[in-house]
């Protein structure tokens, strides 16, 4: 691991330190359910700051630049595996706690400390594959978990009305219509006005350190304890058999090789984002083990990053 990814390691784990001070010292609030610091934050972030960030990304994406086949064999396999959690929790879990399983054992910390791992790894055009894959990557794997909470939160109904109100949360929800909205300005070709630029860069700009403080604070108002079973399994998942079903799909199913290959596979084994968390705090369910979860892994992958690494460079000989 290089200097400039241990440092960055670093900083996220003081920036969560920070956040967890905050909730043991309870300098933002008792933690009573009227006024629970990590949900405010948690919806501060939902309704605010990520969509800013969405929206922006959308408008601002040049399709034709992303690298088809690569987002197809990345994202193919992540999207099965997704819909493959949900559907095994499915059968003994029920609302909301199967989608938020999904999403947790899918969604990578691919900003914070994914760009500066690509960028010291890989170099210029490593850096170049991975942030193509990092503009759709939240597009993509929460519009699709959402799609799935809000459908399993409309059962009961008859199908007709569960199509209805699964459409109309899907649609109108604080992830999805940032994304519908953006990419619906990104046709127009209008671009965005300078000052609305700078303005959604700025909101956009505050959700990694709200996030990983929001991680901190959880951490301390939630715990983990009894709930380092679930993190390990979320963690397993996450560093191991994701990368794994990534490399075999897109080396033997699509033939991809050489840097492209390394780029989605060391993309898929990063450790669990923040963004499932504030997915299990808007629906209020497995907070807790999904916090637990974001710690586990971020510490593990130390370990599992070196060992993919090493598996990369023993394939480098069959690859082009």
């Amino acid at each position: 691991m290089t200097l400039a990814v241990a440092y960055k390691l670093l900083a996220v784990a003081l920036t969560v330190l920070l956040g967890y001070a905050a909730g043991r010292m309870r300098w933002l609030g008792s933690g009573t359910d009227a006024s629970d610091p990590a949900r405010v934050l948690s919806n501060a972030a939902f309704y605010i700051f990520i969509p800013a960030l969405l929206f922006r990304t959308t408008a601002r994406l040049d399709f034709a630049t992303l690298p088809g086949p690569l987002v197809t064999a990345y994202f193919g396999p992540v999207a099965l595996w997704l819909l493959g959690t949900y559907l095994w929790h499915r059968r003994h879990d029920a609302g909301a706690a199967p989608s938020v399983r999904a999403i947790t054992v899918t969604f990578g910390n691919t900003v914070q400390l994914g760009i500066p791992l690509a960028a010291a790894v890989f170099g210029e055009t490593g850096l170049a594959l991975h942030i193509a894959l990092v503009s759709v990557h939240a597009l993509i794997l929460l519009s699709l978990a959402t799609a799935l909470v809000e459908r399993d939160l409309a059962h009961g109904a008859s199908w007709h009305a569960q199509l209805i109100s699964t459409l109309r949360n899907t649609v109108i929800h604080p992830v999805v219509l940032p994304v519908l909205a953006g990419m619906a300005w990104n046709l127009t070709g209008l671009g965005l006005h300078p000052i609305a630029d700078e303005v959604l860069s700025l909101l956009g700009s505050a959700v990694i350190p709200l996030c990983l403080v929001l991680i901190g604070i959880s951490l301390a108002y939630y715990g983990v304890a009894g709930r380092w079973r679930a993190a390990f399994g979320f963690s397993f998942a996450k560093l191991v058999v994701l990368p794994a079903l990534v490399l075999l799909v897109a080396r033997w199913g699509f033939g991809i090789t050489g840097l492209p290959l390394a780029v989605i596979v060391v993309m898929a084994a990063l450790p669990v984002g923040s963004n499932p968390l504030i997915f299990a705090q808007r629906y209020r369910v497995l907070e807790g083990e999904v916090t637990a979860a974001i710690v586990v892994s971020t510490v593990s992958f130390v370990a599992t990053l070196a060992l993919w690494l090493s598996l990369l460079a023993l394939l480098a000989p069959a690859r082009a």
